[in-house]
């Protein structure tokens, strides 16, 4: 079957359709993975965009129960340059066609994704629609300027309501802004004790479950599309370590004042080189994210940068010089290759139990006593 995709800037692509029917408007945004294609279709943070991937060869080893990153993809569309229909792998459970079609998400091949991706670099990513039949360009053309890109995302793929993945050590609160599965599996393999809280639980609600540490998962959209979440991270902040992941890392900063912006085209891929400012180290990391915080705003916040992108220069990791919390803007859970950014969970942890070491609880008595008398 035909699929057209059709850009905001007149720009049009036909190809051939496979995957779901009908037809999804969305940011039109660009991955350089290699490999990987499964995590980026079942990554939450990916909700409301047409993804191309840059790789010419997609689907050549299918898809795997094992390796989803959430219970079902986000994505408004999946763009390639050649779709591979019979995957050759021993794990592969099914193809990656069968997962569009059991999702309902378009998917287009036999495009030049070269000429798009470099259209995307020079302009930015812009809004477009994909579309399965012969539909006419008038017609969509009408119905992507009539259409607006979402900004709820963070609602729709946070979970609804509390779960708890039971561990021996210490109680970690994730605050789920569209979580991927590898962050809880760092965590438990940890042996931590994971209480995941929607996306809107307030500061009030997370300090009932008495946890050790909070995390703030990566998660799709603006930052500042969710203010609810800077005033909890606002309350929070000191009375418990914390530690921020991609949107939770820019959450982070707009809580202590720092200020971001929209990048051009983003970083979406599994090879983005990161330089860590005190041991002078670069590692490949994975990424996915299309804002980033503002080096200027800084000034006065407390936040001291500790990561850049060695291709751009942006921030990729900040620290409070005085409080126990710090963020990075990649997937140290992600592993594109080696697990060497998997550290950083073990440096969250080591602070967890050194912020509650200088501070010892009072006796469980003392404090159901204190509970009882409403001090």
């Amino acid at each position: 079957m035909l699929a057209k995709l059709y850009l905001e800037d007149g720009t049009l692509f036909e190809g051939t359709s496979f995957g779901g029917e009908g037809q999804q408007v969305g940011e039109v945004v660009f991955n350089t993975g290699i490999t990987g294609y499964q995590e980026v279709l079942s990554d939450p943070s990916y909700c409301g965009q047409i993804v191309t991937m840059t790789f010419p060869l997609i689907g050549n080893y299918g898809i795997t129960r094992d390796d989803f990153e959430a219970v079902r993809p986000f994505v408004h569309g999946f763009v390639v340059r050649r779709h591979e229909e019979v995957p050759s792998n021993w794990r592969a459970q099914y193809s990656l066609g069968d997962m569009l079609k059991e999702y309902g998400i378009v998917g287009i091949s036999d495009i030049d994704t070269r000429m798009l991706t470099r259209k995307i670099r020079s302009h930015g990513t812009m809004k477009g629609i994909i579309a399965t039949g012969d539909i006419r360009v008038e017609e969509l053309r009408e119905r992507l300027g009539a259409s607006e890109l979402l900004r709820d995302q963070v609602s729709r793929v946070s979970t609804k309501s509390v779960y708890n993945s039971p561990g021996k050590d210490q109680r970690i609160v994730l605050v789920d802004f569209g979580s991927k599965s590898g962050i809880l599996r760092d965590l438990t393999r940890r042996d931590c004790d994971v209480v995941v809280v929607p996306h809107d639980t307030t500061a009030e609600q997370i300090l009932r479950l008495r946890p050790d540490g909070i995390l703030l998962s990566n998660g799709p959209g603006d930052p500042k599309d969710v203010p609810h979440a800077v005033e909890t991270i606002k309350a929070l902040l000191g009375k418990l370590p914390i530690f921020g992941i991609c949107l939770g890392h820019q959450l982070f900063a707009l809580a202590c004042g720092a200020d971001t912006e929209k990048l051009k085209f983003g970083h979406r891929g599994g090879n983005h080189p990161v330089k860590d400012l005190e041991s002078g180290r670069c590692y490949i990391t994975s990424q996915n994210h299309g804002y980033t915080v503002k080096e200027e705003s800084l000034a006065g916040t407390g936040l001291v940068k500790t990561h850049i992108n060695n291709n751009d220069g942006t921030i990729e990791g900040l620290k409070h010089e005085s409080l126990p919390a710090f963020s990075v803007q990649y997937h140290p859970e992600a592993s594109p290759g080696p697990f060497d950014s998997s550290y950083l969970f073990d440096d969250f942890l080591t602070m967890v139990r050194k912020f509650h070491a200088e501070r010892p609880k009072q006796a469980r008595q003392t404090e159901l006593e204190l509970l009882a008398r409403g001090v």
